[in-house]
């Protein structure tokens, strides 16, 4: 069920996220790309990820995602599906600052309806664990815009 709301807005009602997607139509990754209106902001001191058969290497971090494995300076980190998604977005180029739209669209494949409840949930999880891994690999938020991998 869709209804305006004297142009304060829409509000959906469905029973489940598939109907929400077939509402708003297919995901992302099988969508054409688009020019995203909110452009990444780099970060300065970051080094560009250098990518080798299929792996992601950002300093001491290295994401395979085809063998679904994530190591911090040789030793593996115990993440979730999840949880390696959203790093290895955070640590794709271009680095800089990954929003809330951009992130939803590339983890959860779905857009963003403006509840971060469930991005700052995985958020915090990931940080848990990087920061019992090494202090020095970090995720930032970029309030009121989204998130920012550091290394270092």
């Amino acid at each position: 069920m869709v209804r305006r709301l004297n142009g304060l807005g829409t509000l959906v009602i469905c029973t489940d996220l598939a109907e929400l997607q077939a509402m708003i139509g297919p995901p992302a990754s099988s969508r054409p790309a688009r020019l995203s209106t909110s452009a990444a902001v780099p970060t300065p001191a970051a080094s560009a990820p250098a990518v080798t058969a299929g792996r992601t290497s950002l300093g001491d971090l290295t994401i395979d995602p085809l063998g679904h494995l994530v190591t911090w300076r040789g030793q593996p980190l115990a993440l979730t599906r999840l949880e390696r998604r959203l790093l290895t977005q955070l640590a794709t180029a271009p680095l800089g600052v990954w929003t809330y739209e951009r992130l939803f669209e590339s983890v959860w494949g779905c857009a963003y309806l403006g509840d971060t409840s469930i991005l700052h949930s995985a958020v915090k999880r990931l940080r848990r664990k990087l920061r019992a891994a090494d202090d020095t690999l970090r995720v930032h938020t970029v309030r009121g815009i989204g998130y920012r991998l550091s290394v270092g």
